[in-house]
């Protein structure tokens, strides 16, 4: 049965709602297909490998729930989870094998989840950032509300896509919408969210063009601050409106691949020097970077984007652990 859903209605038009679809108040975020077909004649796309071996990994314990602290693990693509405040989330889940909406086409994961379905502890809180396949994966997510009846957090517009799922509660956000997400497993103070703007786009079908929200989130648990930012572009303004308006985070999740051509990706994927531009503008103390060698989305080699970020923070003057690409299965605690 679908759990409890907070009042839903349709928004009052607004800078990124026409009264019908969702915009990027910029301009557009997304490519035609006519543009797609460009892509695909023209493309030069660098091979990966079929599988790339997976690292024997332990989860270490969750910080204390009375304590300050956060740990956050890589499973893989924009999938982390999150331990912090007597709370687990996981942002965008997706354990299955192709990202795509069929189980026999589309890219297929080279990358295994660095945590294994059955080691994955019970999850309170799902973040999910938009609807693209690769983020929004109905069998994780139906297997997730089976097994452990979670809450979900999502933007506007995902009533249809979501409510038959049987998540214990539904909340939409709009951009700059906050809430006190309610306790869970006898936390000791409810997590704080605030969804917040990323310049992107959604479809899962033809004809369904930014039918629903996207964004980001910073989530305050634990005595700390964490800002996934989603999938986005580059924008030289929204950024540092993030930073100021929703505070510096402690730790920033931000997307390093998918980024090639530039001319196609560069209005809706930022490329590994634009994500350490997002580091230093919002403030973040530590970041990772997320969305690369899972599944090949886009021209770049597995490995450029590593390379790419290396050189980046060089070039930026940070030092190497204050922005680097996250290792599957490794925990970071801070």
């Amino acid at each position: 049965m679908p759990g409890r859903s907070h009042p839903e209605m349709t928004p009052s038009p607004s800078d990124h709602f026409n009264g019908k679809t969702f915009f990027w108040p910029g301009g557009r975020s997304e490519r035609g297909f006519l543009d797609l077909i460009r892509w695909k004649f023209t493309s030069r796309t660098t091979p990966w490998p079929i599988e790339v071996p997976l690292p024997a990994r332990t989860l270490p314990p969750a910080p204390e729930a009375a304590k300050p602290g956060l740990a956050v693990t890589w499973i893989g693509q924009s999938t982390f989870l999150l331990r912090a405040g007597g709370q687990t989330f996981l942002t965008d889940p997706i354990y299955s094998r192709r990202a795509s909406p069929f189980a026999w086409i589309g890219p297929e994961r080279v990358l295994a989840p660095a945590i294994p379905w059955e080691a994955l502890p019970r999850i309170d809180w799902v973040l999910l950032s938009h609807d693209h396949f690769d983020h929004c994966d109905l069998p994780t997510l139906r297997q997730l509300a089976r097994r452990d009846h979670p809450g979900i957090v999502s933007p506007l517009g995902y009533r249809t896509l979501l409510g038959p799922l049987g998540f214990r509660e539904r909340i939409e956000l709009d951009w700059w919408d906050e809430r006190t997400l309610p306790n869970t497993g006898g936390a000791p103070a409810g997590a704080k969210i605030t969804w917040v703007p990323s310049r992107h786009w959604c479809r899962r079908r033809p004809g369904a063009t930014n039918v629903r929200l996207w964004g980001g989130c910073v989530l305050e648990a634990g005595g700390r601050r964490i800002y996934f930012v989603g999938d986005s572009g580059y924008d030289d303004r929204l950024f540092k409106d993030i930073g100021r308006r929703a505070g510096p985070p402690d730790l920033a999740l931000i997307p390093i691949g998918a980024y090639e051509p530039r001319w196609f990706m560069r209005e809706a994927h930022m490329n590994p020097a634009e994500a350490v531009r997002v580091h230093l503008e919002v403030g973040a103390r530590r970041s990772l970077g997320m969305h690369w060698g899972t599944f090949q989305l886009t021209d770049e080699g597995r490995d450029a984007p590593v390379t790419a970020l290396e050189a980046a923070t060089k070039a930026a003057g940070l030092q190497k652990e204050a922005f680097e690409a996250a290792d599957p299965g490794y925990t970071l605690q801070i």
